[in-house]
């Protein structure tokens, strides 16, 4: 099974890019795979017999496969294009989750940091506050080190869900 994952991470991180007939949305020419609601509700023409690439999610910043299934796939390719979707559903929600904790503490440390200062979170003419370069490092450093377990296991392809 672990074998499974990691192929099938792997398909879905190395498909080729081109340019597609919607401007929101690129083709691959990899044809294995199934169909992923996410992403707007948009669908490719019944045509095409190719996996759609849409724009980069919000939250997790990955973007989206609708996978091609072909009329004729037999059982191993439908077990790939099913290993594909696990996979990019789980890689969707650890990469929204951990975005999602990333700002949250973001912006807890920078507030943390101004009120420190005793300054507020927005200047005098209503511009958002800033910390210098040297200041945030802190934070990334601080952060990188905390989640270093939650990275390592995702890495080694643990499900994190």
């Amino acid at each position: 099974m672990c074998f499974i994952s990691e192929l099938a991470m792997l398909a879905c991180c190395k498909v080729p890019w081109r340019s597609g007939t919607c401007s929101r949305w690129s083709r691959s020419a990899d044809n294995a795979g199934v169909r992923v609601p996410q992403g707007p509700a948009f669908r490719p023409p019944a045509h095409s017999r190719s996996d759609w690439i849409g724009p980069p999610d919000q939250h997790s910043n990955l973007r989206p496969i609708i996978f091609y299934a072909p009329p004729d796939e037999s059982a191993l390719e439908r077990r790939l294009r099913e290993a594909r979707q696990e996979a990019q559903a789980s890689n969707q929600r650890f990469w929204a989750r951990h975005n999602r904790a990333f700002r949250q503490e973001k912006e807890e440390f920078i507030y943390s940091r101004l009120k420190a200062k005793g300054l507020e979170m927005r200047d005098e003419s209503g511009q958002k506050a800033t910390l210098n370069a040297e200041e945030m490092a802190d934070f990334y450093k601080d952060f990188l080190s905390k989640n270093f377990k939650k990275h390592l296991q995702y890495n080694r392809g643990k499900n994190l869900n």
